[in-house]
């Protein structure tokens, strides 16, 4: 039992294993550790992700603090689940990822609201995997402590934008974090430093290994308060003016090719504004796809598989999405 790796496109491939008995065993296990309404059965992932589309997760479990991960994981562990073959899927504030129509398969741990506390000790905030980007930049500011500006925009939490160093208008995670607090699938709580978290371009060490992101600090500098203010919402101005915020996406659909910028090869191929579906390039930002019109996730996928096809035969370059497919698509 345990879920085929993630291919070429990077799109998890969850097999049909969860029977509706294995679900209803399962329900009854959570059911015996957590509150009622933690634990919802058949819930709709599109009210989960920033595109706003996705099928049903077969079992859905709320997270509210470190305790509570570590016996869902043990729960799971028990009933021969493991987050080392990606045996069910832990979810933050859902914006990097595209559910296929057919929905989950299994067993998904949400990091709800409840586990997203941030404290200042000195000029370091230390915040749990749930906490937003906004959030934290928010509470940095009423510190005035400047370094996270770039992120305030960024929609996702903390472990997310970990797992793909996340970044914004010249900025980076690896740039801010002092250390990560993380948890292995046999439940050992260990730490990371910067070093250790081998940072790349939307890559870092959770991509290498089945980490799972607790905690992290982020090291800042004492600012001025007006002047992290101004240059937050000099960036939301930007944001504003230059993204499609008003309609649901995933952020940056595509990474940055080397040498290129996604955005001018997809308008090149002459893709400004097309459609599939529901699904469009924005007229706005070539480098955005967006759920113009109560797109499918079967829309989006095969909008941006179009994307793919026509900068190649337009460039000969290949770009690759920053979305996660999970389900099955195609």
């Amino acid at each position: 039992m345990h879920n085929k790796d993630i291919n070429k496109k990077g799109v998890y491939l969850l097999e049909e294993k969860y029977n509706k008995e294995a679900i209803q065993r399962l329900n009854q296990r959570f059911s015996e550790e957590f509150r009622p309404e933690q634990i919802l059965v058949n819930e709709n992932m599109s009210a989960h992700t920033t595109f706003r589309t996705g099928g049903m997760a077969d079992l859905f479990v709320e997270i509210q603090n470190e305790e509570q991960l570590g016996k869902a994981l043990k729960l799971l562990q028990a009933e021969g689940l493991s987050v080392l073959n990606r045996d069910f899927y832990l979810l933050g504030n859902g914006s990097n990822l595209l559910v296929s129509d057919s929905g989950i398969r299994g067993v998904v741990l949400h990091l709800s609201k409840e586990y997203s506390h941030i404290r200042v000790e000195g000029n370091t905030l230390v915040c749990e995997a749930g906490a937003t980007l906004a959030a934290i930049a928010k509470k940095a500011c009423a510190s005035a402590l400047s370094g996270f500006e770039f992120a305030a925009g960024i929609p996702g939490s903390l472990g997310g934008a970990i797992v793909m160093n996340a970044g914004a208008y010249g900025g980076e995670m690896r740039e801010v974090i002092k250390y990560v607090k993380l948890m292995t699938p046999e439940g050992k709580i260990i730490q990371k430093n910067t070093d250790e978290m081998h940072f790349g371009y939307r890559h870092s060490l959770l991509k290498e290994q089945p980490l799972i992101v607790l905690e992290a600090a982020i090291a800042l500098v004492p600012g001025e308060l007006a002047n992290i203010q101004s240059r937050m919402e000099e960036l939301a101005a930007k944001r504003r003016e230059k993204q499609p915020l008003e309609y649901p996406s995933a952020g940056s659909t595509f990474k940055r090719p080397e040498g290129y910028f996604a955005s001018k090869l997809i308008e090149d191929a002459g893709l400004r504004g097309a459609f599939v579906g529901g699904a469009q390039v924005s007229e706005k930002h070539c480098g955005f796809v967006v759920n113009k019109n109560q797109a499918s996730s079967s829309d989006v996928y095969a909008l941006i598989q179009e994307i793919q096809k026509k900068v190649r035969e337009s460039s000969g370059v290949n770009i690759e999405p920053e979305v996660i497919f999970i389900g099955s698509f195609g």
